[in-house]
């Protein structure tokens, strides 16, 4: 069905009003304004005109001041003006187009050429309003499409995760914990001098992003050394350290295949997950370092340990003793804070352990709103750490 546009006409004069109402009205829904105050009042009851035929000669607010009013306001600054005056002189043209009008149509009005101006003008908007809907629907649908690569990402992320922690006999708890205990952690440096820079919020989220993938080295450590109940030999110790190195190599490894077939285009556009692989390696290869450099595999200590390695070191290490793990019971708050405090300044960077102390009540609340399934009250005895 086509659409009937709707017109205002705007003149001080009965006469002009008259005229031109009588030459569109077949045509078109039309409303009249005696005067520019009248016109604007007009404008905010619905429906919005689609054009606006507006003499710039009346007494009191002129078509220029009606203009300028129309243009100021949201819901009116996109209506097509075409401007009626008995006024000669390019001057007075080129000024009311640079505030805004389509076209002008002098005085005596011509029929053929005011029907023609007006279809004009009237096509034109309707072509601008189907660009604008089709600009809508693409910005929504490129959203849409995005919002789903990035639950498909995240979905990918968290089962490669889970795969992990399920050949660890842990379950998908640890993952959500530790995310979330880096993220309390995260937030709570982000204004810290030292942390500042690497905690910029963009890159905060690829951390959290990236941090349910730690352990996914663990997917190459033989299941007798994984799994084995109590402590490991030396020899098995060692294997069992390689977790770190095989998890960052096998990301990095990924990235750079993916690098190497993509274009420059796709190199580009994939900008933010290489970032976020990055991320996701570091996380991998370096939370088991120490800050006093006796960690593994590199040695790394104090700043030389990425950031987001040293966030993710104090979130593994406090769930693995507040939690029961195959080779140990679980630990209580008190025993683990303890147990963290002690290694502030040797195992973790100072300020990571201060901002826990800050954000304890938190982890808490975190270690209780999502428990594993087999969870005991035995906190007598701990053991050690793989």
């Amino acid at each position: 069905m086509t659409k009937q546009h709707s017109l205002l006409i705007v003149d001080d004069t009965p006469q002009n009003l008259s005229v031109l109402g009588e030459l569109l009205q077949p045509l078109y829904r039309v409303r009249v304004a005696n005067s520019g105050e009248r016109a604007l009042k007009v404008v905010e009851s619905p429906p919005l005109p689609d054009l606006i035929l507006l003499d710039v000669m009346m007494p009191g607010m002129n078509g220029y001041a009606v203009l300028q009013q129309l243009r100021a306001t949201a819901e009116t600054a996109a209506i097509p003006v075409i401007f009626i005056t008995a006024m000669e002189g390019s001057e007075n043209e080129e000024y009311g187009l640079s505030l805004g009008a389509v076209d002008y149509i002098t005085k005596p009005i011509n029929p053929a050429i005011v029907l023609a101006r007006v279809k004009t003008q009237l096509e034109l908007k309707d072509a601008r309003d189907r660009l604008s809907d089709q600009n809508t629907w693409l910005e929504a649908e490129v959203a849409r499409r995005m919002r789903e690569n990035l639950l498909i990402q995240d979905l990918s992320i968290r089962a490669l995760a889970n795969l992990a922690e399920a050949r660890d006999n842990e379950t998908g708890q640890h993952i959500l914990r530790t995310q979330a205990y880096v993220e309390i952690l995260a937030n709570a440096l982000a204004e810290h001098p030292r942390f500042k820079a690497a905690l910029a919020p963009e890159q905060i989220s690829r951390i959290i992003k990236a941090a349910p993938l730690h352990d996914v080295g663990k997917i190459g450590i033989p299941d007798a050394i994984l799994l084995k109940p109590g402590r490991l030999t030396d020899d098995e110790m060692a294997i069992m350290r390689t977790h770190a190195e095989i998890g960052a190599t096998a990301i990095r490894r990924a990235m750079q295949t993916s690098l190497d077939e993509a274009d420059a285009e796709e190199s580009k556009q994939g900008r933010d997950a290489f970032a976020f692989l990055e991320i996701a390696a570091e996380i991998a290869g370096s939370h088991h370092e120490k800050w006093d450099g006796s960690g593994y595999p590199a040695g790394l200590a104090g700043d030389a340990i990425p950031v987001s390695g040293r966030l993710m070191a104090l979130a593994d290490v406090f769930d693995a003793l507040l939690n029961k793990r195959i080779y140990k019971p679980p630990m209580s708050l008190e025993e683990t804070s303890r147990i963290i405090l002690e290694g502030r300044g040797s195992h973790f960077d100072p300020a990571v352990v201060d901002a826990f102390i800050a954000c304890r009540n938190r982890f808490a609340e975190v270690a209780a709103s999502y428990p594993d399934a087999d969870a005991t009250a035995d906190t007598d005895q701990p053991g050690p750490s793989h």
